[in-house]
């Protein structure tokens, strides 16, 4: 996995649009619970890609550490050996003096190596600790997005199950027969008022036919007053 891909990763998972997926989700929960797993891994396979990447880095450095140290090295052989030539030169051994002339020459080509393959390693150890920091920055990006997903998943979660109990209660609601106790109250008044005028007409009619008989009484009164009186002056009294 080349340095651009891990980089081009991290940074398309850390700006993924948490929102707009939650949108297409059917099943809330099931969803963000599985979307939470894959981010997961995602972040766990970044973070081996980074950490190769760092690995790679910190090698890259120590090379040029040791690269440093072995020019220094060289330097400091090559300077000895120059000193030890001027001494022998000085003391007319000439023969001598060139060959720690040499050895001085071959030090400094060995630093001179040293200090070009650590001036090569320079770009590439700078470049790298940029993408490196960059890869870290992605990643701390990513678990924050984690952070927001879990906490978004928890929410909609919440919600869902709140509005699943408003949605039962409204069903059930809905299928119960809600009685207007006013509306009982008057069927059952008009049922006692009918019961009250059947009973006033059976007491009207029951009033009517005591009326009716005593009237008869009456009627056969007059007619008994009538005949008593046919009779009494009938006999002169």
């Amino acid at each position: 996995m080349t340095k651009q891909t891990i980089l081009g990763r991290v940074t398309q998972l850390a700006k993924a649009n948490i929102n707009a997926l939650l949108d297409q989700a059917e099943d809330p929960q099931k969803m963000l619970d599985q979307l939470i797993r894959d981010y997961t891994n995602n972040i766990a396979e970044a973070e081996q890609a980074v950490a190769a990447t760092i690995g790679n880095l910190r090698l890259m450095e120590q090379d040029h550490k040791e690269d440093v140290e072995a020019a220094a090295e060289w330097g400091g052989k090559a300077r000895a050996a120059s000193r030890k030539a001027d001494e022998l030169r000085g003391a007319g051994s000439a023969v001598e003096a060139d060959t720690f002339d040499n050895l001085a020459k071959v030090a400094l080509g060995r630093q001179l190596q040293s200090e070009q393959e650590a001036k090569t390693a320079e770009p590439t150890i700078a470049s790298q600790t940029e993408v490196v920091d960059k890869l870290k920055t992605g990643l701390d990006q990513m678990k924050g997005k984690l952070s927001e997903l879990k906490a978004k998943r928890d929410e909609l979660v919440a919600r869902s199950k709140s509005a699943q109990a408003q949605n039962q209660m409204m069903d059930a609601v809905k299928n119960i027969d809600v009685l207007d106790p006013t509306s009982e109250l008057s069927r059952f008044e008009d049922k006692v008022r009918r019961e009250e005028a059947k009973a006033l007409g059976k007491q009207e009619l029951a009033a009517s036919s005591l009326d009716a008989q005593f009237e008869q009484l009456d009627s056969l009164g007059d007619s008994a007053e009538i005949e008593a009186r046919l009779a009494a002056l009938k006999t002169g009294a």
